[in-house]
């Protein structure tokens, strides 16, 4: 008897190592990293002037983007001020701001949503969707400024003692799996079931929560210490090593979901 557990043990553990190399595999193939480089890019880019205009058309608050940005770093004290200069939005942003420039920033939010995209076609192993279905591009793309818009006013409003932040949190994680399985569902055209997706959903969320803890570690000091010796610039390659962290967990999430999906389908617990 104890023979056969360790055979069986043994036969568990391969069959583990060989599911972990199936996902490097399809990680390398993916180019995760590159993917990822491209999207901190793309993201700094559209993200951060669209949220600036729209913070700026709130009468409350012009913090939009650096808020996000702090709070999605766990940042608080010097680094956090650091934070909030390099990405305050102008006064008279409203109207400064040009049809040229609206264009632009419309180009380019489209141009980050097919980046996604593309990502998500690529893990599922899917065929590039027409070109006249740009709309559910642009429709992920205000899902997306308004989720992170409503993460940063949750921030402002839910701030007052345990009980609104632990509320503040549980909504963060509900809503945040709501968005990545949506998101993921808008973008890949419906050709993947729900159920398929809802896994790589909770693995993002999860994988944001951990570059959370990640970043008030290691990203913190480094801001700090970066805005002392190298300046603006240094507390921009901070921010851009964490846009890389987060493109890094959004399309490993969705990978991790995949592979997470086939194996409850080969155990028979979630048929396709």
């Amino acid at each position: 008897m104890p023979r056969r557990i360790s055979l069986a043990g043994r036969l568990k553990g391969a069959r583990r190592r060989l599911a972990l190399r199936s996902l490097w595999v399809r990680g390398k193939d993916l180019e995760l990293l590159h993917r990822a480089m491209g999207f901190a890019a793309l993201a700094l880019v559209t993200m951060t002037p669209l949220l600036i205009v729209v913070a700026a058309a709130n009468p409350f608050t012009t913090r939009g983007f650096s808020m996000w940005v702090v709070d999605g770093m766990g940042l608080s004290g010097r680094p956090a001020q650091t934070v909030q200069r390099l990405f305050s939005a102008p006064l008279r942003v409203l109207s400064t701001t040009s049809a040229f420039g609206l264009l632009a920033l419309a180009v380019f939010g489209l141009t980050f949503a097919a980046s996604v995209q593309t990502g998500y076609e690529k893990i599922w192993e899917l065929s590039g969707g027409p070109w006249h279905k740009v709309w559910r591009q642009a429709v992920w793309l205000v899902a997306l400024t308004g989720y992170l818009y409503a993460l940063v006013q949750s921030g402002l409003v839910l701030r007052h003692g345990a009980w609104e932040e632990a509320i503040r949190v549980a909504l963060t994680v509900l809503f945040g799996v709501l968005f990545f399985w949506w998101g993921q569902r808008v973008l890949l055209g419906s050709r993947v079931p729900w159920r398929a997706l809802w896994p790589g959903a909770v693995a993002t969320v999860m994988g944001l929560g951990g570059l959370r803890g990640f970043s008030f570690l290691v990203f913190a000091p480094l801001i700090v210490t970066n805005a002392v010796t190298y300046g603006v610039l240094g507390t921009v390659l901070v921010v851009q090593s964490w846009l890389i962290g987060v493109g890094f967990v959004v399309f490993g999430g969705a990978l991790i979901g995949r592979h997470f999906h086939e194996r409850l389908g080969e155990r028979g617990e979630l048929p396709t």
